[in-house]
């Protein structure tokens, strides 16, 4: 398959600004890949779907407040700063991306909050837009992850032209988020309410918790119409033993295995042992799953609804059949289903 058989037209309208008031209220698509049949029910709907002994596979990353704005020494032109991935904590080295990057070069500095209490200097250019900090700031490494923590703003994706809210920084992190890490939400698990987990629990549904931190490559357009010639950006992934566990005795008993995401479904997917069950893994992927592929772990995903020719609405075609993907998605605008990070969901059984 090309690049292009992933293309349609999204009415800008659909790509949601705003979560739904309740987490767990969003809509929710349900795809039957037997029977070939789409339901339409509410997130909070999905326990019907599921019984004892079936597993959700959630990732608990949790997302930093990775946009900081700052101002250019002597011009005091405002930069955007994306703080993308700590390269040494020792000299506090980072990768970040810089907007404009036309101004921003080897040797300059930018100066963060009111008093310009964080300074970092430019060290390398590393791609078009990318750079590598160096950050200057007098004080422990705690008080330095402090001091970027409170100059960050929640991430949101550029799609989302309001300005951060408040709200934003509960609602763009999953109610289980426990390992700081992420650049952006595994947005499919925004969905789950606190009340919803422990309606699941009490039915029986087991859970297991491992870690993508999810950087910015998830989003990054396919450039190229040839799907072999894309490249992941890599990503760190830990699926612990206890995780691995719980997954494999669902497989093994043949019930429901459930990954919440496109971030679970890519994490469970690099760790696979030759009797197609699942391994714990601590390290790094650069998967990308597009058709035709044959999935070991899973039997069924929650996934949100996806922008066009998007590496996600890829592994989603894989996993739901692309003719029945691209029937259900025109069904979805058809019916204004949200689109994106805080849009509507997506069962497929």
């Amino acid at each position: 398959m090309k690049t292009s058989d992933f293309n349609f037209k999204l009415p800008e309208e659909l790509l949601a600004e705003h979560p739904s008031e309740h987490r767990d209220e969003a809509r929710l698509m349900v795809l039957d890949r037997k029977t070939k049949t789409i339901g339409h029910k509410l997130f909070k709907d999905m326990i019907d779907y599921f019984d004892d002994g079936d597993v959700m596979i959630l990732n608990n990353t949790k997302v930093f407040p990775a946009r900081l704005m700052g101002n250019k020494e002597k011009t005091g032109a405002k930069i955007e700063v994306f703080l993308l991935r700590e390269l040494d904590a020792e000299t506090r080295l980072w990768d970040v991306l810089v907007d404009p990057a036309r101004k921003i070069r080897i040797g300059n500095k930018l100066f963060f909050g009111d008093d310009d209490s964080l300074v970092a200097e430019v060290v390398d250019n590393t791609t078009s837009r990318g750079r590598t900090l160096r950050f200057l700031f007098d004080g422990s490494y705690e008080e330095f992850r402090k001091k970027l923590k409170e100059l960050g703003e929640t991430p949101l994706p550029k799609y989302i032209k309001r300005k951060t809210e408040p709200e934003d920084a509960e609602r763009y992190q999953t109610i289980y988020a426990k390992y700081e890490g992420a650049v952006a939400a595994p947005t499919a698990g925004l969905h789950f309410s606190k009340h919803l987990l422990k309606r699941l629990e009490i039915k029986g549904v087991n859970f297991a918790e491992l870690t993508l931190h999810v950087g910015l490559g998830t989003f990054a357009p396919v450039e190229v119409e040839d799907l072999s010639k894309h490249k992941m950006e890599s990503e760190q992934v830990v699926i612990p033993e206890s995780a691995a566990k719980v997954v494999n005795a669902a497989i093994d008993s043949k019930k429901k295995v459930c990954a919440v995401g496109t971030t679970c479904m890519r994490a469970i997917e690099s760790s696979v042992s030759a009797d197609a069950h699942l391994n714990p893994y601590d390290g790094w992927t650069n998967k990308f799953i597009h058709p035709p592929y044959d999935f070991s772990i899973a039997n069924c995903m929650v996934t949100n609804f996806h922008t066009p020719k998007s590496t996600l609405i890829m592994m989603i075609s894989a996993f739901a059949g692309h003719e029945f993907l691209m029937k259900a998605y025109k069904e979805a605008i058809k019916e204004k289903y949200k689109f994106y990070s805080y849009g509507d969901a997506m069962l497929i059984l």
